[in-house]
């Protein structure tokens, strides 16, 4: 038995009977980290005392003679590094951030730590998670499991390469504007991107407040329902958090889509989006159909427009957010200058990358007088129009069936040097930031590259059982983990 295979529910079963300790299944995790860490560059911190936390709470399930269902007691995560972590290095993969220490856990964590499952590490990003490659780091380039000369995608790029690599079992992302998504189709695993609002962002170091959402990056949907049921609920620390009634989303999951209504916006399928990608998309309308679902064409025609309003938004909101890390009271501090103003200049030049930096630019650009009216005032009344018509097709369709990119995973440094096709590798993923839906990407096949290729599903706000089990239906019927495996894992 290879443990790091394992689901995390096979694990939660191996527990429970008995078959495996959390110390078994940590040190399998350390041990795969130690083997292919050098390869696969997922990690900015290892965390060393994870084992001996698995061992404590050996000892305490020991004295425990039933174990409950559904504990996650012992089960390792792995974390994206701009989530904070008391004791552990935030970084954001940044120069800027690189010896922060976090003196307060975000509020995930806390809940995380209550569940006592041990933190394997933090996780590699896009610096501020500003990027689609996870190129942007100050720290590491990460590499795509599935072929190490490809991106993992971004920014969340570390926690589904580790996931896919089998370095964790699980591990939370954030997504902005695609973030978990992307990187979970480029690496052929589950990324689910929540409604804004149902998870907690106290603790995760803003990017664009308005768009960022922790989320789940997992082996399969059941177990993104399972981290889900963790990680929801109000928060009096989050202003933006939503007080909803406790759901197990575990029970969402029937395996059956017998007269879904399923809406294909026929913008997401035009210039750009590559035949391999929709040749799959195809293929899985089909599936879709053979299992009852109903699905028809439908139009989305502001997506037009949302590539350029989200980039206007999340950069004036970066532009506002970032403008803390100054040398003086956050961050890096240049050792050379004269003044406060050159403090200033030095600390911010040498502590952000180029992509922070011109989106900084951006952003301040697009709040500046006489341009605030022309650009920010008018993205944000874009941003009303995209989020009516997303309204206006929930109410005839129950889930929307989209490509997660335009094509699979690119070569390492191919977008590098070209920031506006970087941008448009997002062009499928924005409008769903902006209209504060939720989606999730699930891997429905392989180009001919042999590079995974991501379905994404748009649910209304608060859908989530209804995403989860559209999801999880489909992905009973391909079985895309038992039918295809990076090469890097065979």
């Amino acid at each position: 038995m290879n443990i790091t295979e394992l689901t995390v529910h096979e694990l939660q079963e191996k527990i429970k009977n008995k078959e495996l300790t959390s110390e078994q299944i940590t040190k399998a995790y350390i041990d795969r980290i130690n083997e292919k860490e050098n390869d696969v560059a997922a990690f900015v911190t290892i965390c060393n005392d994870s084992l001996e936390q698995s061992k404590k709470i050996d000892e305490e399930l020991n004295k425990e003679n039933n174990i409950a269902d559904g504990s996650l007691k012992g089960i390792p995560i792995g974390i994206k590094d701009n989530i904070c972590t008391k004791g552990i290095k935030t970084t954001c993969s940044s120069k800027m951030l690189e010896n922060f220490i976090s003196p307060y856990d975000a509020t995930v964590i806390e809940k995380i730590k209550s569940e006592q499952m041990p933190i394997l590490g933090k996780l590699n990003m896009d610096e501020f998670a500003m990027g689609s490659s996870t190129e942007n780091s100050a720290i590491k380039i990460t590499h795509n499991p599935w072929n190490l000369n490809k991106v993992p995608g971004g920014s969340s790029g570390g926690s589904a390469a580790a996931v896919a690599a089998n370095m964790v079992p699980w591990a939370l992302g954030s997504d902005t504007g695609g973030s978990i998504r992307e990187p979970a189709s480029f690496c052929g695993v589950v990324g689910l991107k929540l409604t804004y609002g149902l998870v907690s962002r106290y603790g995760l170091v803003a990017f664009a407040s308005s768009l960022d959402q922790i989320g789940p990056i997992t082996k399969d949907v059941e177990d993104s329902a399972i981290l889900l049921n963790v990680i929801a609920g109000h928060d009096e620390k989050d202003t933006t958090s939503y007080d909803r009634p406790k759901i197990d989303y575990t029970k969402s999951l029937k395996n059956d889509v017998k007269g879904l209504k399923i809406g294909v916006p026929k913008e997401f399928f035009g210039e750009g989006i590559s035949e391999d990608v929709k040749a799959k998309l195809k293929e899985s309308i089909e599936v879709y159909k053979s299992l009852g679902a109903e699905v028809e064409e439908c139009s989305l025609g502001a997506v037009e427009y949302a590539l350029a309003t989200y980039y206007i938004i999340a950069c004036a909101e970066a532009s506002s957010n970032l403008g803390r890390f100054d040398g003086i009271r956050y961050g890096y501090r240049a050792k050379e200058f004269s003044d406060l103003k050159e403090l200033y200049v030095n600390s911010r030049t040498e502590g952000f990358g180029d992509e922070v930096k011109r989106r900084i630019i951006l952003g301040t650009y697009v709040l500046s007088s006489g341009y605030y009216d022309a650009y920010y005032k008018k993205a944000q009344k874009v941003r009303t129009y995209v989020k009516k018509q997303f309204d206006e097709n929930f109410k005839k369709y129950d889930v929307l069936l989209t490509p997660v990119a335009p094509t699979t995973a690119f070569d390492i440094g191919q977008k590098k040097e070209n920031p506006l096709e970087m941008y448009l590798a997002d062009v499928c993923t924005v409008s769903i930031n902006i209209a504060s839906v939720p989606a999730i990407s699930i891997p429905c096949g392989v180009g001919k590259d042999g590079m995974p290729i991501g379905m994404q599903l748009i649910g209304d706000r608060f859908s989530e059982e209804k995403l989860l089990n559209a999801a999880y239906t489909f992905e009973q019927k391909i079985k895309f983990r038992e039918n295809y495996k990076p090469g890097f894992n065979k």
